[in-house]
């Protein structure tokens, strides 16, 4: 392999020119099944509360020939203490084997060496545009060669699922509950945030709090009432959403396009077919507004959403290595 040299420019969110050249290089790289859009990457290119992100373009010879995007979190409360992400990297097809993927990934954890990061994941982040290394593109090599993924335990497989829910009928396992399932209102938000502190403290429950103060409609979230409060309750998104449905890559799914996900139930409800009646609910909800292409991402229950319809439509590795202390 070559090492050709490349200069690093730090990526300004802010400038669309910036922007473009992210989005030109990741789909070179990943192919139409995988694009981007300028939504997209200005969407996800910002830093979560609590953490922050660096990104930055490679250039060679007057052009951007890769960029990589990684953030940094060190809050116990959503995830592993001093954790790390690569967000996202890609190198122009014409440039590659030349040592510019190495060259980006040694940048990136040269800036988490200097926070303190003790675990990188590749995929997974807060704001991820991907859940893991995608299988398709046959990259896993790359990343196994930098140390990522060397025991079972830091190689964990995930799957999209999809279906068409042109013609969705709930399945058997669907029955009745007491409880109601519903689009969630302004006045549920408290009751909702204290279901999630209650059973899924960490990442949903950061998320779900993140994602309504940026705009995100309540009642894009469907929930689970029974005689105790709420107890479910799960997200929607549409083609109109505050977060962009093209993260989800639903480009061989017949339109309109939605998804759904995260979605979970009281831990002191699950195996009484209360996540059903929740996932129904929301599939049905999505049939009823138009929805055909739906994605169910990042996911290893295959079998429940199986039920439902829901084959597998692409997987990931998502990859982690110990990053050990600087020198």
């Amino acid at each position: 392999m070559m090492t050709i040299p490349v200069e690093f420019q730090p990526i300004d969110a802010a400038n669309s020119t910036h922007i473009q050249e992210v989005v030109n290089l990741w789909n070179m790289a990943c192919g139409e099944e995988l694009a981007i859009s300028p939504r997209f990457v200005t969407y996800n290119l910002r830093p979560s509360p609590g953490g922050d992100q660096a990104a930055c373009l490679a250039w060679h010879e007057g052009r951007p020939v890769g960029f990589v995007s990684t953030s940094y979190l060190n809050d116990p409360t959503v995830a592993a203490p001093h954790s790390g992400w690569i967000d996202a990297i890609a190198v122009a097809p014409d440039a590659q084997r030349n040592g510019i993927g190495t060259a980006l990934l040694q940048w990136a954890e040269a800036w988490h060496h200097q926070k303190g990061t003790q675990i990188m994941t590749v995929g997974a982040s807060l704001r991820p545009f991907v859940p893991g290394v995608p299988e398709e593109l046959n990259s896993v090599g790359f990343f196994e060669r930098h140390g990522y993924g060397g025991k079972p335990e830091l190689a964990i497989r995930e799957w999209d699922v999809a279906a068409n829910l042109a013609t969705y009928t709930p399945p058997r396992t669907v029955r009745e509950i007491d409880g109601l399932v519903r689009p969630a209102q302004p006045r549920d938000y408290e009751a909702i945030l204290a279901f999630l502190q209650r059973e899924f403290p960490d990442r949903w429950r950061y998320e779900f709090e993140q994602s309504v103060a940026e705009g995100t409609r309540i009642a894009d979230f469907m929930v689970l009432w029974t005689e105790r409060g709420v107890d479910g309750c799960c997200m929607l998104t549409f083609e109109d959403s505050h977060h962009p449905i093209e993260r989800f890559y639903p480009y061989r799914l017949p339109r309109p396009w939605g998804q759904l996900g995260s979605i979970g139930v009281s831990e002191d409800r699950r195996g009484q077919g209360f996540g059903a009646a929740l996932l129904d609910a929301g599939l049905r909800r999505l049939h009823n507004n138009g929805v055909n292409g739906c994605v169910i991402d990042w996911t290893n229950l295959l079998d429940f959403y199986g039920k439902f319809g829901f084959t597998p439509y692409r997987s990931y590795l998502i990859l982690s290595k110990p990053l050990e202390p600087k020198p």
